[in-house]
């Protein structure tokens, strides 16, 4: 493979200064305490940064005969229980043997004297990732396979068996997911509200009024997204590989999927809406949303009205714009100067519109 083929749809940059860290601090302590890679390992990497995702911080560490991967918390504020790398770092570490689309975990440090924060180091897997825009041009039907292999792959992780894996199984908190889900939610969105933040009120009321009970209790990711895949180099329709473990838990499936159908624009959504695109779901060849609901409710063997579906993708969409209240919280107190994050606010508020039209009907 060459350099141009390793590095397509994975656009590393120079590291923005607040974010930049020791490097050799970095390499010293993985010579010491790498679990996996340690004959490549020796020096110190050059350094990229992933402009891509606004939550924690994923650096690609370039040594002469292999690349890996760190990431590491934001600065800043952070809502609770959020950007726990020792937890992601687990979850992958338990489920690789399981689950064969999990990068192999090389270190997870706890001693902030480090670098300033915790953070974990995975092997960097071969392939593309699919973000906005393609790299290459594919027919629409090697299109149309990617969007159904990049699904199925959803329907094969939440067929994982949890309870055979102690570290997965215990993650599960018993029935309520979904309940916990809108109460907990909310909670977060109050605690990022800004001066500029609309009334949800009858958004949120209508979630827990309208909440079903769970369907199921199974391995879920929390943050599906074509972003989140990694596509064979020899074959751009087969995904070889998962990334971004950080909101996985054992809950219910079909909130994993409305969670995950929120961030997937179609090519007839309004104009706003289409600015949220950060995956290729626009091309012809890819399913609609509803037609993804279908094939995975056949595939896992339930059986889900439109209406019934109404929930799954409102909360879906008043999750997406919890996270983006809560980025956009850092951006208005200025604990971050990354100018990306100035479009969040805005966001939050034509999701709060979109929220109340499919309410509406």
């Amino acid at each position: 493979m060459t350099q141009a083929d390793r590095d397509a749809g994975n656009p590393a940059k120079q590291v923005r200064e607040e974010d930049a860290f020791d490097v050799e601090a970095v390499a010293a302590w993985l010579r010491e305490n790498a679990t996996a890679f340690a004959d490549d390992l020796a020096g110190t990497p050059e350094v990229r940064q992933f402009p891509g995702g606004a939550s924690n911080l994923t650096y690609l560490l370039r040594y002469p005969d292999r690349d890996l991967i760190l990431r590491r918390p934001p600065a800043g504020t952070k809502a609770a229980g959020a950007h726990d790398m020792g937890r992601e770092f687990r979850i992958q570490s338990a489920l690789k043997p399981v689950f064969a689309l999990v990068p192999t975990m090389v270190g997870h440090c706890t001693d902030d004297a480090v670098i300033g924060s915790e953070f974990y180091v995975m092997e960097r897997l071969e392939g593309t990732i699919p973000r906005k825009d393609l790299p290459w041009d594919l027919p629409q039907e090697q299109i149309s396979a990617l969007c159904r292999n990049a699904w199925d792959v959803l329907v094969d992780l939440h067929s994982v068996d949890v309870a055979a894996v102690p570290d997965l199984a215990a993650l599960g908190r018993g029935p309520g997911y979904v309940e916990r889900q809108v109460s907990g939610w909310t909670g977060r969105f109050e605690r990022a509200r800004t001066d500029d933040t609309g009334d949800w009120s009858d958004i949120t009321t209508w979630l827990a009024q309208q909440q079903p009970a769970d369907v199921d209790q199974r391995l879920i990711h929390n943050d599906f997204r074509l972003d989140n895949l990694v596509l064979a180099p020899g074959d751009r329709t087969r995904v070889v590989g998962v990334l971004d473990w950080e909101m996985a838990t054992v809950g219910d499936p079909l909130m994993d999927l409305g969670g995950a159908l929120a961030y997937w624009v179609q090519r007839d959504d309004d104009e706003f809406f289409q600015m949220f695109s950060r995956q290729p779901s626009m091309l012809p060849g890819m399913m609609t949303r509803a037609e993804i609901v279908e094939r995975y409710c056949a595939r896992m063997g339930y059986s889900v009205t439109a209406d019934q579906w109404r929930f799954y993708e409102v909360f879906g969409l008043f999750r997406l714009a919890v996270i983006a209240q809560q980025i956009w919280f850092r951006y208005f107190h200025k604990q971050t100067t990354n100018e990306a994050y100035a479009v969040f606010g805005p966001a939050v508020g034509y999701l709060e519109t979109r929220c109340r039209r499919l309410i509406a009907g």
